[in-house]
């Protein structure tokens, strides 16, 4: 039976929908205990590990056959899900196809926006993140250091970014098609994250003038209320004061819901001439579910805005295949340079993580 290889597995905005990815969702605590596990995992090399809103994928390199299979174990086990529901919409890739999968990853061409540039940041501190924990070593230090020129290119010479229509926009444009103008709308930020932060910026770049910071951390909203000219609020009085709002932008780190469908019914029951707009931009949500079928009240989550934003992607269709044959022309090229290592890990000769990269 043949290893592994290099592979990567996982689930993603392609086959799990936003009501799967948000159990799967690892939250910082269970993260770092996974990490943990997985540095026992027999065979397993190297890992790393990439876990944002829209996906969860274990990158790794195995010295011999099932490593691949107790890392979905070990993270099946640890969020509580069916292994079998997990397979249905797992992600699978080895060898040349999964460094393939990581550029275009790295370069936009995966996500829920096509050419979004958040992504990219995220995948260097996953990146970063292992190399701390010294998960990776020679093949997966080179797969994402050459994935990272890779997306570069691809971005510097291609128009892959042009033209796109960011989740904040969207939001801010539903907000103006509901309202009519922000100038005398009040919007709510709960939740002082950089996500959020973006939103909050797109709204008041577009002439909303009351915003109101509420965040877990009272310091962290202050800090961010003081540099973008708002007030703060304690986070505890989020569902008691959401009639004093028009616009709740959701982006805290919480590990389940902070608005409730009784608060925001309360809520309406005081202002029910006037809509009440959600933008939960959480995962898991921040927003119970229900809420959305209230009257009067409009709620969007993660899945919704991105539908809303990959409608006006014209300007970067035409650029898309020009950008998949670089990736698949640099992906060939990596590959051939790892290939051997790989191949290498005949189960007793495999690399120890935390090896030196080598030249990138």
């Amino acid at each position: 039976m043949s290893s592994d290889g290099l592979f990567v597995i996982g689930a993603n905005h392609h086959r799990a929908p936003l009501e799967v990815r948000e159990k799967l969702a690892l939250a910082s605590g269970a993260a770092e205990a996974l990490q943990v596990e997985l540095a026992t995992v027999d065979g397993l090399r190297e890992y790393a590990v990439l876990s944002t809103c829209n996906r969860i994928e274990f990158y790794g390199v195995a010295a011999g056959p099932g490593a691949a299979e107790r890392v979905a174990g070990a993270f099946c086990a640890k969020q509580n899900f069916d292994p079998a529901a997990f397979a249905k919409i797992r992600l699978d890739l080895r060898g040349r196809a999964a460094v393939q999968h990581l550029l275009e990853v790295a370069a936009g061409l995966d996500s829920q926006m096509v050419g979004e540039t958040e992504i990219f940041g995220q995948v260097k501190e996953a990146y970063a993140a292992a190399q701390t924990r010294r998960s990776t070593g020679p093949v997966l230090n080179r797969v994402f250091q050459k994935g990272f020129q890779a997306a570069k290119h691809v971005r510097t010479t291609t128009a892959i970014t042009e033209g796109q229509v960011s989740v904040a926009n969207v939001a801010v444009d539903l907000a103006l098609t509901i309202f009519g103008g922000l100038k005398a709308t009040r919007i709510l930020l709960l939740g002082a994250g950089e996500i959020g932060e973006k939103t909050a910026k797109a709204f008041q770049s577009r002439g909303a003038a009351a915003l109101t910071i509420a965040s877990r951390r009272l310091e962290r909203a202050m800090e961010l209320a003081t540099a973008l000219g708002a007030s703060a609020m304690p986070f505890e009085q989020r569902e008691a004061r959401l009639a004093e709002f028009d616009v709740v932008v959701c982006a805290t780190s919480a590990p389940g819901t902070v608005v409730s469908l009784a608060a925001v019914r309360e809520a309406m029951r005081k202002r029910p001439a006037r809509p009440l707009f959600f933008v939960d931009q959480a995962l898991p949500r921040d927003v119970e579910p229900a809420v959305a079928e209230l009257e009067n009240v409009f709620l969007y989550n993660l899945d919704d805005l991105a539908k809303i934003a990959e409608e006006n992607r014209s300007a970067r269709e035409a650029e898309i295949g020009k950008c998949r044959a670089i990736i698949v022309e640099k992906a060939e090229a990596l590959w051939r340079q790892v290939e051997p290592q790989v191949a290498a890990l005949g189960g007793r000769n495999g690399t120890t993580p935390g090896q030196p990269a080598g030249p990138a």
